[in-house]
């Protein structure tokens, strides 16, 4: 009976438009097949016969994961143990936000909408909102001028900062400037009175190109150092360039570059603890190994260590599937001396922005916690994500839990959703803005009347 196999490269916020490298095995031999990323129809049926379907389409909801070859032979990135399975997206409404499960006396309401594609999100000292428009190449301005939770000042700041998946997407106030970053470019701009952005000034435009993940994000650590994730520019494979799935720390002075820490396939969330000022990050794991495995990894970021990507996943175990060995040594004595993550997620969920808790609103049991965005899966049968999770810690500022925080986007038993959460962070009055890139909302929670 003929084999069929189908190996494809796609990332858990791959774009739309990124294309695919695959290889379609039969009992006639092995041709390659390269195509835009679209959803596939993959039936276990289809894997059984030897049937090749490069053009066809995806199945949402949930659906018989394909069986798969018992001999691996030649490339392997992602393979048919993980369906393509999307939920369909479903326009916001009220009425699907009031059905959002929430912990006792908090409260949600939408802050904006009507926005285009909203990404990373960020909070000046006097109030004002920004929000990366990755596809318009464009930064938003939302201030909330009346005190009623809702933004009634709605702009544009900042235009022509690249544009579609190349665009402006992490951003981050320092001294008076935002400071944004684009797939190749960081830049800054003062920030005026009214909210408005002044001329912008451009530090770096050599940041190496994005390839799977374009999507950068910046920050900056209590004592005004920058860094600034790079992520991988495949599922798992070894990068030509050092700068890839690694956390750059930038030199202010000199906007030159170094590696602070590697092995890292795509943390777009970190954060530096209130108490302690430890870094911490969210990190995507690799696709194609199974429904649950690698999980999403919580790791503290030291200064020089290496968290595995792409030889190991989860607790230093070996990812048997990346078509390389490491440097002189094999991948189990590579993983041995690699960052195991502190605490895991479920694989798949996509964790993206992520700020820590330093306002007044929340109870006090909130403070000093995490919280993050799960942007939700696209190949997990069943669906996972969609939804706002929460970081405990304790009082020495140790994680001791991941746990959900706000759900509901995902509907329709996992066959659909109204919101693919990306940004996050926390207002001034100490409530917490949340929003989707899908329908274009950013939410407001907030606690108490």
């Amino acid at each position: 009976m003929p084999q069929f196999n189908m190996f494809v490269h796609v990332g858990a916020d791959a774009p739309p438009g990124a294309r695919d490298v695959s290889t379609v095995r039969t009992a006639r031999g092995c041709r390659p097949a390269v195509r835009a990323a679209r959803p596939l129809a993959l039936a276990a049926g289809i894997a059984l016969l030897g049937a090749c379907a490069p053009g066809a389409r995806g199945v949402t909801g949930q659906f018989p994961t394909p069986q798969t070859p018992t001999e691996r032979e030649g490339f392997i990135a992602v393979d048919t143990r993980n369906a393509t399975v999307r939920p369909e997206r479903r326009d916001f409404s009220e009425e699907r936000m009031r059905q959002l499960r929430l912990p006792a006396g908090f409260q949600i309401n939408v802050f904006a909408e009507d926005l285009d594609e909203p990404r990373g999100i960020t909070v000046a000292p006097n109030g004002s909102v920004y929000v990366a428009e990755r596809d318009e190449g464009r930064v938003r301005l939302l201030r909330d001028t009346n005190g009623d939770g809702r933004a009634d000042v709605s702009r544009p700041a900042l235009t022509g900062l690249r544009e579609d998946l190349r665009g402006v997407h992490g951003l981050a106030v320092r001294e008076g400037r935002l400071y944004m970053v684009t797939e190749t470019e960081l830049l800054s701009a003062p920030m005026q009175a009214d909210g408005g952005l002044g001329e912008p000034t451009t530090h770096i435009d050599d940041i190496p190109a994005g390839g799977q993940h374009p999507n950068r994000t910046i920050g900056f650590a209590p004592d005004g150092t920058l860094y600034l994730s790079i992520g991988s520019t495949c599922n798992a494979c070894v990068e030509p360039m050092e700068e890839h799935a690694t956390l750059q720390q930038v030199n202010t002075t000199t906007w030159e570059m170094e590696t602070y820490a590697e092995g890292l396939r795509n943390t777009i969330g970190f954060g530096w603890h209130p108490v302690t000022n430890q870094l911490w990050g969210l990190d995507h794991n690799s696709d194609g190994r199974g429904d649950n495995w690698p999980p999403e990894e919580l790791n503290r970021i030291v200064e020089g260590r290496h968290y595995g990507w792409p030889f190991c996943g989860g607790n230093r175990e070996v990812d048997w599937q990346v078509p390389s060995d490491p440097e002189d040594m094999t991948r189990q004595q590579f993983c041995a001396q690699t960052e195991p993550p502190v605490l895991t997620y479920q694989g798949h969920a996509a964790p993206m922005q992520m700020s820590f808790y330093t306002g007044d609103q929340f109870p006090q049991e909130y403070r000093n916690d995490a919280f993050a965005t799960m942007r939700g899966s696209w190949n997990r049968n069943p669906p996972t994500g969609y939804e706002v999770i929460r970081v405990r810690f304790d009082q020495a500022g140790n994680p001791t839990a991941i746990e959900p925080f706000v759900g509901g986007w995902l509907i329709e038993g996992g066959r659909a959703h109204f919101g693919r959460l990306m940004g996050l962070a926390v207002m001034q009055d100490g409530s917490l803005l949340v929003g989707d890139d899908e329908n274009g909302v950013i939410y407001r929670i907030s606690h108490g009347g």
